[in-house]
């Protein structure tokens, strides 16, 4: 499982491999639909497919593109309730951190998590089957870690994809 909590690593192309026009076409259109064939794609932004499949392999080398995922319907992979969780440390040491996120990468019913500033130091997304599985979540693997302060919990009755990470550079 790749750990989501990639310090301090930017995640977009340094300064010495810059994107092209090109590039950020193909970032656009894979965003939108991760699907779609090497032909359709190279169609879609007028390249040849192997030019089309070359590009998009070293976007995936040089860490322009970090992963496809499918998109899942909720009740059908039994998740009757999602949330937000606010999670405050009681240290805030590199250790205490660490061992946090590690924590948290490996349960299952985390769905994304975000390491923030303010009064709490985590907003974790998380999906589950009903509300009593919701409270042994919150009982037994957060309440009861030592490095965790206070929890609060806030449901989600629903949720507005937006679209995506925007894709700013290459357009003229």
């Amino acid at each position: 499982m790749r750990n989501p909590f990639l310090s301090n690593r930017i995640l977009f192309m340094s300064k010495s491999s810059p994107l092209d026009r090109i590039d950020f076409d193909i970032l656009r259109h894979l965003r939108d639909d991760a699907r779609l064939s090497n032909k359709e794609l190279a169609a879609r932004i007028g390249l040849a497919p192997s030019t089309c499949l070359g590009r998009v392999r070293r976007l995936v080398e040089q860490g322009a593109l970090i992963g496809f995922h499918a998109q899942l319907d909720p009740a059908s992979a039994e998740v009757g309730l999602q949330a937000l969780m606010l999670v405050a440390l009681t240290k805030h040491s590199r250790d205490r951190l660490r061992t946090f996120q590690d924590h948290v990468a490996g349960l299952e019913e985390v769905v994304q998590a975000f390491h923030v500033s303010g009064k709490y130091d985590f907003v974790l997304h998380v999906a589950v089957r009903n509300s009593d599985h919701l409270r042994d979540l919150a009982l037994d693997s957060f309440t009861t870690r030592e490095e965790v302060s206070q929890i609060e919990t806030s449901l989600v009755f629903g949720r507005l994809d937006a679209g995506g990470m925007p894709v700013y550079g290459g357009r003229d």
